[in-house]
């Protein structure tokens, strides 16, 4: 009969311990579950996306940031270069190392030229090397996108504002060319905020 008992004994213990691994086992996976319910970001993903296939993050009229661009020729630089000035409402820039998920009002600005990416903004002024914009008319774009890499949008349409920038030896000229969404902000003279300057580069990364 001891051997039994023991028997009994020794099923009891693995009872307990099967019981005991399941219900940390049920732990983990509640855990899981309650990230999984975490708040859904801001706005809605689109289907649409930009040219080089980062998808549209659609927000409201009431609650979209609001992007300006004014580009003027560098005199003092003396090597043909462009400086660049955003105004911005409704948006804030976001450092290094921020987190890469979207959060209402926060981001980078990414600039393009011709449509080509030369730079990503974390700031509202930075200065554009004269042979990115050479002899002749060029497109001067900003974009607004969440640190996901989402792109700003309000009815289907990307945040951002565009100015016709003519480079030539003898002389600059740039000439703002607003999206309906932006026209209150890119018009000429307006004063954009204040705040540090970076260079664009080449490769496109954050200045």
């Amino acid at each position: 009969m001891s051997w039994t008992r023991t028997l009994l004994a020794a099923l009891a213990v693995c009872v307990l311990l099967l019981t005991g691994t399941a219900g940390c086992g049920s732990s983990d996976a509640r855990d899981r579950a309650g990230t999984a319910l975490s708040p859904s970001p801001v706005g809605k993903v689109l289907d649409d996306t930009d040219d080089e296939g980062r998808h549209y993050r659609e927000v409201g009229e009431d609650e979209a940031p609001e992007v300006g661009i004014e580009v003027q020729p560098d005199l003092d630089g003396g090597d043909g270069g462009w400086d660049l000035r955003l105004t911005v409402r409704g948006f804030r820039f976001s450092p290094a190392g921020t987190e890469t998920r979207a959060t209402a009002g926060r981001g980078l600005a990414y600039l393009f030229v011709d449509g080509r990416l030369v730079s990503r903004l974390r700031a509202p002024d930075c200065r554009l090397p004269a042979d990115l914009v050479p002899r002749g008319t060029h497109q001067v774009t900003v974009r607004l996108y969440a640190d996901d890499g989402t792109v700003w949008a309000v009815d289907g349409e990307p945040v951002q504002s565009t100015a016709d920038v003519t480079a030539s030896g003898a002389q600059a000229t740039a000439t703002p060319t607003p999206s309906p969404s932006t026209a209150a902000l890119s018009e000429p003279g307006t004063r954009s905020r204040t705040g540090g300057k970076g260079s664009p580069d080449r490769a496109g990364k954050a200045s």
